[in-house]
This record gives structure tokens, C-alpha cells and sequence, in this order.
């Protein structure tokens, strides 16, 4: 008795939380960094990140090779990494406050499935606008996630002009299934392209440097800060729409705000990585398991704890089954997957 006291009195320490999260992104970037073909020795990565980065006047000689390899392979991979898991992992938990469905991730308003399409339609017809070139891929992709949550959002304002939860929740199970049915058309009409869209739907940070952190980056911020300063209304309207406006909540104006910062992060996400799905679903649940509701600690924690797990799930997806890759969606359903059945048997079992 006196130990689970003891335990329930540390996690509800939410300083403490914040130090274990923090500890948690750091490892997983340094074991992200250090694990591959070739291993990296932790204290050359310390050198050679404190050489190139920022640097400092670190006197030692380190092979080339190993620079090349954190700077330019690893180190990039594992910060798109860590922003992906992030991006998914704090508009899940935003939505789920939003939606008061724990059953609600990144895709539930079909968002997800409007960047795919732009993707699978980029790569079916072989698009490159000038000027951008190689980063014509994410950039439509990020577009037609904004076109999706406008139509969403649209047409659930035709049906109900209040707007309602379950409203939003049905337009988008149903955007996303006819939109879903549409990706499986391209995929029926291609031919060469099939494997790299398959490839890429299955998600993956494979081969991605510098430039897509650099389009990713700006996205992230824009969309984790409207949600951070949210966090006050999502507490208010994660008890119904009526008792947030009793509160003195903008209901109306702080929905769309929300829905399109999660709309956001979710877009350049599968922009730059492919469809990754469970980190929005799995990470928020585990987080208000053992530090609660309060989205004003559960928001940040999510970008934490979801950017540490994503990098996590890439090192096993790179090194499970070496040299060969596999798609880091995969990984990510293998181990989401048990992990919310168990959240679900354990809060039935609560409710008995």
C-alpha cells in the first residue's frame, strides 16, 4: 500500500514528469543516433555534434566517416523523426480533448487521408512544379490536407450549423473512407509507381535530410503553439460544448482553431513521412493514464514522450531486420495496436 502511494505521489509530480519525458527524447535521439550498420560511440557524437553545430572548440580529430554519418544521415533522420511522432502525438491529444472521443487521432477528420491522396496522385502522374522540384511531394501533399479539413469542416457546417462533435466526427469518417476508396483506385491504375506509393503510404523517414526538417519545422511550430495556447479551452470543452461557453469559451471560434492547428501538424506529418498512424492514439492515452487530463501538462508531455517513441519505432523499423528497412507504419501498428487493447481492457476493467 505505502509503495503505491509512494508511486502515485511521484507521477502526480508533474515537474518530474516533464524531467522524465525530457530524459526519455534524449535518450531515444542519442540511441536513435548511435545504433546502425555502423556504430557510433556516444562520446563521438557528443564531439561531433558539439564540433558541427555549435562550435565549440573540441580539439580531438574524429574519423570523417563518422561526422558524415551523424550529420548528414542519422542526426537529420532522427529530428524528422521526433518532429513526426510530436506533430501526431499533440494533435491527437488535442483532438481527443476536442472531440471528447478516445477513440479520436489525427485521422479521424480525414485529414490523413486528404494528404495521401495528394501524395498517391503526385507520384501517379509523375508532378514536378518548377522552382521546387524535389519538394513538389510534401508540399501538395500539405495542400490537399487543407483542402480536406475546409471541405470537412464545410460540409459539416451545411448539416448542422452549430457544428457539433458528433457532426465533425461522422464528415470526417466519411471524407476519409471516400477518399481512402479513391487512394485504392490509383493504386488498382498504376504500374511501376505502385511500389513507391505503397512504400510511401506505408510511412518511413528513410532518405530524408536537412530540407524536410527545414519544410516540416516552421508547420510544427505554428500548429504545437495555437494548441499549447489552447490548452486552457480544450480543459473547458473537454466537459461538452454548453459548460465551456458557461465558462466564457468561444466555442465556435476555438473548434475551428483547434481543428485546424491538429490539421496542420497532421498534414506536414504525412507530407514528409507517409501515413504513420497509432502515435496519436496510444500516446495521449498513456500520458493521461499516469499524469491525468490537464491538457496544460498533457499537450507538451504528448510533443515529448510522442517525439521520443517515433524515434524509437524508426530504429527498430532500420535495425529489426538489417540491412533491409521496414515501413516505420508497420512498426508503429505492431506495438500500438496491443498496447491500446490493453489501455481498453484495463479502463473496462476500471468502470466494473
Amino acid at each position: 500500500m505505502r509503495r503505491q502511494y509512494i508511486l502515485t505521489h511521484l507521477l502526480s509530480n508533474k515537474w518530474l514528469a516533464y524531467l522524465l519525458a525530457a530524459v526519455f527524447l534524449i535518450c531515444a535521439m542519442v540511441i536513435g543516433i548511435s545504433i546502425g550498420t555502423v556504430s557510433v560511440p556516444i562520446s563521438y557524437i557528443i564531439k561531433i555534434i558539439g564540433q558541427e553545430a555549435f562550435r565549440l572548440p573540441i580539439r580531438d580529430q574524429i574519423d570523417p566517416m563518422y561526422t558524415n554519418i551523424v550529420m548528414n544521415i542519422r542526426l537529420p533522420r532522427v529530428i524528422l523523426a521526433g518532429l513526426i511522432g510530436a506533430s501526431l502525438a499533440i494533435a491527437g491529444a488535442a483532438f481527443q480533448g476536442l472531440l471528447r472521443n478516445p477513440l479520436a487521432d489525427p485521422y479521424t477528420l480525414g485529414v490523413s487521408s486528404g494528404a495521401s491522396v495528394g501524395a498517391v496522385v503526385t507520384l501517379f502522374f509523375q508532378i514536378s512544379l518548377p522552382v521546387i522540384g524535389l519538394f513538389t511531394l510534401p508540399l501538395l501533399s500539405i495542400a490537399a490536407s487543407f483542402v480536406t479539413i475546409f471541405v470537412v469542416l464545410l460540409f459539416a457546417r451545411k448539416i448542422d450549423r452549430s457544428m457539433k462533435v458528433e457532426t465533425i466526427i461522422l464528415t470526417g469518417i466519411i471524407f476519409s473512407s471516400f477518399l481512402g476508396a479513391f487512394i485504392s483506385l490509383m493504386i488498382a491504375l498504376t504500374g511501376d509507381e505502385l511500389r513507391q506509393i505503397i512504400g510511401w503510404l506505408l510511412g518511413s523517414v528513410s532518405m530524408r535530410g536537412w530540407d524536410y526538417i527545414n519544410i516540416m519545422l516552421p508547420f510544427f511550430i505554428i500548429g504545437s503553439l495555437l494548441l499549447l495556447f489552447s490548452a486552457r479551452e480544450l480543459n473547458a470543452m473537454s466537459f461538452g460544448e454548453e459548460q465551456a461557453q458557461h465558462l466564457g469559451v468561444n466555442v465556435q471560434k476555438r473548434k475551428m482553431l483547434v481543428l485546424s492547428a491538429g490539421s496542420i501538424l497532421t498534414g506536414a506529418a504525412v507530407a514528409v513521412s507517409g501515413t504513420i498512424g497509432f502515435v496519436g492514439l496510444v500516446i495521449p492515452h498513456l500520458i493521461r493514464i499516469l499524469w491525468g487530463p490537464d491538457h496544460k501538462h498533457l499537450l507538451p508531455l504528448s510533443i515529448l514522450i510522442g517525439g521520443g517513441f517515433l524515434i524509437l519505432a524508426d530504429l527498430v523499423s532500420r535495425t529489426v531486420i538489417a540491412p533491409t528497412e521496414l515501413p516505420i507504419g508497420v512498426i508503429t501498428a505492431l506495438i500500438g495496436a496491443p498496447v491500446f487493447a490493453a489501455i481498453l481492457v484495463r479502463k473496462r476493467g476500471e468502470r466494473r
